[in-house]
């Protein structure tokens, strides 16, 4: 156990902090608290490549954005010392950060032996020139956009995103579009200076206060009785309309059925519901693995990455879709994901679907569930989830909750339908029934910047470029389950689905005030949006393809 030094405590220096890196420990600021986490990532409940993604960064905003009251009182008993000064983040060794010890601090060093914080996953060497961290579980090579340690500023975009006017490698045409939409981001953004992104911070932090005053986190739990009788009724419809004969009415409820549920699994996940981290990820695992078929861990482990690395190709599972979608130009150059820790090869098939993606995304949309079964039994196989702590007991609990559904929905109801070709059609109707969910997912983010601003940028800075709401009135909530306002969950997690409508003037005040912008559409429009992005990345695709054929034929 880690002891909180409260009469003498200890001022680590910048060097210091980069030598515990270097050394392979898990090592994030909090206020002005040090924190090793190296012995405890293993019992994460929201998995290790969320806490990988803040090593070495000032983390509070995103601590407090996602955890309880309960949960971080505790962050301070992992305390190994603080800082005086203020800090400027350092690159994530995950997302390629490089560093080498330059010299032992022995009280330190004694210190962590004392408390007993060393652990096979902990005990490295200094990173070598490949980019060997075994504290963070990376054997690649990360080439970050922005250089390490370098704060892009307005006057030096074209410096760290430069457009080439003499193009020599077809390649060179992707990377003057991707910087060119660089140095838009820069332009429609308050200055990275950590001067100006504290300032953002501070304003953030007191919207936050004002939220929880105002007992926006206060949980309306009529609110999910009814969407638990709205569940019950489409799967009572469902079960009737397939006594009777109707097929295909009773897989559309059904669908329907599974499309409600993904809401409070969503709420549940995210502990929005009793703020009880117990309670809600039980309801939760019943509603998606047990009713719905998807794993709720494999959901954690995916989600809570996507919402501290919003939208980078090389980092964000949720725009990871190769080779059906690609919304960033980087993800054709066979880049390296962090999170499934395996390249995404550039193929023969995505140089087929890219350039078509924008008539494709619909269709492919609509088998998006028979995906999700697949990550989900794949993450409770190899066991991806926490193995230690108080999460470790979901994996069984999951596990006897998919078999129980694959049982219960294709062994025994699809089992009760006569014929082969309306077996098929009941799954087929049932699960494109579901597809409005990842409509609503995507619209959210596949239209919005994929730059890489590096690490100074602030949390609601991030949030905000690129995350899209959705403009709808309130009896369309239904459909989009009031996660239409994805940026203002972005900025609060844990808050109640159904209180975010109420906080979306309390946000647009704050955007006002920082010059951030708040991206919000009609769903027509967004529609168009995402479209337009899709068909846009796809023609690069065909411009790339054009211009590699012509420079293979003049070598040759």
């Amino acid at each position: 156990m880690v002891k909180i030094y409260e009469m003498n405590k200890k001022i680590l220096s910048r060097q210091d902090i980069i030598n515990l890196i270097a050394d392979g420990k898990v090592i994030v600021i909090y206020k002005q608290h040090v924190l090793n986490l190296s012995s405890w990532i293993k019992k994460h409940p929201g998995g290790d490549k969320a806490v990988f993604h803040m090593i070495g960064r000032d983390a509070t905003d995103e601590m407090n954005a996602y955890h309880s009251d309960t949960t971080i009182s505790i962050f301070k008993k992992w305390s190994i010392g603080e800082i005086n000064y203020c800090w400027e983040n350092l690159l994530p060794p995950i997302q390629g950060g490089k560093y080498s010890l330059k010299y032992k601090n022995k009280h330190l060093d004694e210190k962590l032996d004392n408390d007993s914080m060393e652990d096979s996953s902990s005990t490295s060497s200094s990173i070598n020139e490949e980019f060997i961290n075994k504290g963070a579980g990376v054997v690649v090579n990360i080439d970050p956009v922005v250089p390490q340690n370098k704060i892009v500023t307005k006057d030096i975009k074209e410096e760290v995103f430069p457009i080439k006017s003499i193009i020599v490698n077809p390649k060179d045409i992707l990377k003057n579009y991707d910087n060119g939409l660089s140095q838009n981001d820069l332009t429609s953004i308050p200055s990275l200076d950590y001067k100006t992104q504290r300032y953002l911070r501070d304003r953030y932090n007191l919207l936050h206060q004002t939220i929880i005053k105002n007992g926006f986190y206060q949980c309306d739990y009529w609110s999910y009785v009814r969407e638990v009788v709205k569940i019950g009724s489409l799967f009572l419809y469902s079960l009737i309309f397939l006594k009777t004969g109707y097929l295909f009415l009773s897989a559309l409820c059904m669908g329907m059925a599974w499309h409600q549920g993904t809401f409070i699994a969503h709420d549940a996940g995210h502990v929005s519901i009793t703020h009880n981290y117990q309670i809600d990820n039980l309801f939760g695992m019943c509603i998606a693995d047990w009713f719905g078929g998807l794993s709720l861990g494999w959901w954690k482990r995916n989600h809570n990455v996507h919402h501290l690395i919003t939208n980078d190709p090389i980092h964000d599972p949720d725009i990871q879709h190769l080779p059906f979608f690609a919304v960033s130009v980087r993800l054709f150059e066979n880049v390296y994901s962090t999170y499934y820790d395996k390249y995404l090869p550039f193929d023969k098939f995505c140089e087929k679907l890219i350039p078509l993606q924008k008539y494709l995304y619909y269709p492919i949309l609509c088998f998006g569930r028979f995906n999700l079964y697949r990550l989900s039994w794949t993450h409770l196989i190899l066991g991806q989830g926490p193995r230690k702590g108080k999460a470790a007991w979901f994996r069984y609990f999951e596990l006897a909750g998919l078999s129980f559904f694959f049982y219960w929905f294709f062994y025994m109801l699809i089992g009760s339908i006569h014929g082969g070709w309306n077996k098929f059609n009941y799954i087929m109707v049932s699960h494109i029934a579901t597809m409005l969910v990842h409509v609503q997912i995507t619209l959210s983010h596949f239209a919005m910047s994929t730059s890489d601003l590096g690490v100074s940028e602030s949390f609601p800075s991030r949030q905000l470029r690129t995350t899209m709401d959705v403009d709808c009135p309130e009896w369309l909530d239904f459909f989009h389950g009031g996660l239409q306002f994805q940026a203002i969950h972005h900025l609060f997690p844990r808050l109640p689905r159904h209180n975010l409508r109420k906080v979306q003037p309390f946000v647009i005040d704050f955007c006002k005030d920082v010059g951030l912008s708040y991206s919000i559409y009609g769903f027509g429009e967004g529609n168009g949006i995402v479209i337009g992005k899709l068909g846009d990345i796809g023609h690069q695709c065909s411009i790339l393809l054009d211009a590699v054929k012509k420079y293979d034929g003049d070598l040759h």
